[in-house]
């Protein structure tokens, strides 16, 4: 296949209703964040899910956010060092400080301006960790099929989504808190307005807040480059 969030997003835009997962056992097209190749051998976790939520453009950011609390939940069950995982600002998912996960998420708007439909699209290195140029990699500490890991993942996800229907967003920013880096860790931003700073934490709609010079930033574009 060459990319299961294409699949998805053709899906999407031909009707298909929320709820629909697609499982690649390879890909010969996956893609990251801001269009970065991902690379797929067999082996790895490589999963797409459409949602179809009832909220503004503004709250398509939360969802890659939930997307990470139910993705290292579901790699802490498994992980034999569930305390080395953590969650980097807004896609990645690290263990021991290299990225062992990441999430694409990518949405379509209505006419009014809120969101027509959801993608999340998620690659987990189960039993292989691709060189990256950038940053180091690593799998997770125990592996299991690349299927067992997508239930387990589905089944988090769609816990989370329907605690975010009926309770909002802050469950999530709780949950994403704990997973995340401590408080103060020097971070380096990449593609965002702010270069770097401390970690202070996450704002009540899901932007980064970075202390610098004693002021508070919230970055709401890029990403994390650098924890520590």
């Amino acid at each position: 296949m060459p990319s299961t969030s294409d699949r998805i997003a053709a899906a999407a835009e031909a009707g298909e209703p929320a709820g629909l997962a697609v499982l690649a056992l390879q890909q010969t097209a996956g893609r990251g964040r801001s269009g970065r190749a991902w690379a797929s051998p067999i082996g790895n976790l490589y999963c797409s899910m459409l949602l179809r939520p009832a909220g503004p453009a503004r709250e398509a950011a939360q969802w890659s956010l939930l997307a990470g609390v139910a993705l290292a939940e579901a790699a802490a069950e498994i992980d034999p060092e569930p305390a080395a995982l953590c969650l980097k600002w807004p896609n990645d998912l690290l263990r021991n400080g290299s990225k062992c996960a990441g999430i694409l998420a990518e949405s379509a708007l209505d006419p009014d301006g809120r969101l027509a439909w959801l993608s999340l699209g998620i690659g987990v290195n189960l039993t292989h960790a691709p060189v990256l140029p950038d940053r180091p990699t690593t799998c997770l500490g125990s592996a299991e099929p690349p299927e067992a890991f997508a239930a387990r993942l589905i089944a988090r996800l769609d816990r989370w989504a329907r605690r975010h229907a009926s309770e909002g967003f802050a469950p999530v920013r709780t949950a994403w808190l704990a997973f995340g880096p401590p408080p103060g860790m020097p971070i380096t931003v990449r593609e965002g307005p702010v270069e770097g700073g401390l970690f202070a934490g996450l704002a009540e709609d899901g932007a980064l807040l970075l202390e610098r010079a004693g002021t508070l930033h919230a970055v709401r574009s890029g990403e994390i480059h650098r924890l520590g």
